[in-house]
């Protein structure tokens, strides 16, 4: 295999491309100092090429990388969707073109949106809707069991409980007034950010129900460990 297929667009293959269309007979088959003046141009070529296919990959997101996926999201979002502290390009590629494609404005489009992004199923609740209230001799119903009372004056209303997704990092460890743990006694343990990367914050599973609400609907929203 020759040289310009096994490194194309490097300086040596750009140096062979030129010396090719020179016409044959000019130079002899030792040409050093021609080597020397083209090889600067076959140089600068070869970072040219190189530059080229580094914005080439820039334009898709599904390949953009760095800050380019900031400034991505940033275009389609807003400041509604944040590069998490610590998350990688992959991670925050995945979630940008997930949320370019995400359902809005049903029950199961604000489900599936917290279930993706905590990974937990979150408890939503209609008082306008019998399908969660149930009736008298409708369903399987009793106290603390199952159902709730409805009221037909909150009609485009909901209560949700959005879990906060368990951290692999630092969620199993202690804290202040928590134990069991203490100093050099597990599971207790000082962290910062970078032992959890992409962490969720509770502003951005707000941001997440508001932004998948219609925008003459009312969640009222705590959040949960």
């Amino acid at each position: 295999m020759s040289e310009s297929k096994t490194n194309k667009g490097s300086a040596k293959d750009m140096l062979a491309r030129l010396k090719v269309v020179l016409p044959s007979g000019w130079f002899a088959d030792e040409t050093p100092v021609l080597d020397i003046v083209l090889g600067g141009v076959a140089t600068l070529w070869s970072t040219l090429y190189s530059l080229i296919g580094f914005v080439a990959t820039q334009t898709r997101i599904a390949t953009a990388n760095g800050p380019f996926l900031d400034i991505a999201a940033q275009d389609y979002f807003g400041s509604t969707l944040m590069r998490r502290a610590g998350e990688t390009d992959a991670a925050f590629s995945v979630r940008i073109r997930a949320n370019l494609l995400a359902p809005r404005a049903t029950r199961s489009a604000l489900i599936s949106t917290l279930t993706a992004q905590t990974g937990r199923i979150p408890a939503v609740f209609e008082p306008f809707n019998t399908g969660d209230t149930g009736g008298y001799n409708s369903g399987a119903l009793g106290y603390n069991t199952s159902g709730g009372y409805g009221n037909l004056l909150l009609p485009y209303q909901c209560f949700i409980t959005a879990y906060r997704p368990i951290v692999a990092g630092s969620g199993n460890d202690g804290g202040y007034n928590t134990g069991p743990g203490g100093y050099g006694v597990s599971p207790m343990a000082w962290s910062d950010l970078s032992n959890d990367p992409g962490l969720i914050t509770d502003s951005e599973i707000y941001a997440s129900i508001v932004a998948v609400l219609p925008v003459n609907a009312v969640a009222w929203t705590r959040l949960s460990d």
